[in-house]
């Protein structure tokens, strides 16, 4: 089976969480956490300030290690670094993505996540 592997920012603002919708492939209308694939040769943090600059035109501060999932989909295995993130510049413009909401803990549940992002909920809400 394909491994992809992939990073993810869990972007925290005022006891929110920043999710956003995917508007196309197999999870279209699905809800994660932004980011996106490693490129060769990047850390997981370059990557995470590439994918979410390209994706929301946005700069980050990437803070601490949050959890690698590890999780099987019907045709490939996701390897997802998760870490907690903040904005340092520019406003989360959606360039790939159908929509975004900023959730709070008691809201966390109120969207369809993809499966593999589920695992890391509990987790997030710890630090909300």
């Amino acid at each position: 089976m394909k491994t992809i592997e992939v990073v993810a920012a869990v972007i925290i603002h005022n006891g929110k969480v920043f999710s956003t919708q995917r508007g196309y492939g197999d999870f279209k209308d699905m809800w994660e956490f932004p980011g996106g694939k490693m490129e060769a040769g990047e850390t997981p943090q370059q990557a995470l300030k590439r994918e979410i600059q390209e994706e929301l035109a946005t700069e980050i501060e990437v803070g601490d290690f949050i959890h690698t999932i590890e999780w099987d989909y019907p045709t490939f295995h996701l390897t997802m670094h998760c870490f907690q993130c903040a904005v340092v510049k520019g406003d989360l413009k959606l360039l790939e993505h159908e929509a975004a909401r900023w959730l709070s803990k008691e809201e966390m549940n109120t969207v369809d996540w993809l499966p593999a992002d589920l695992v890391i909920i509990p987790m997030v809400e710890e630090v909300l």
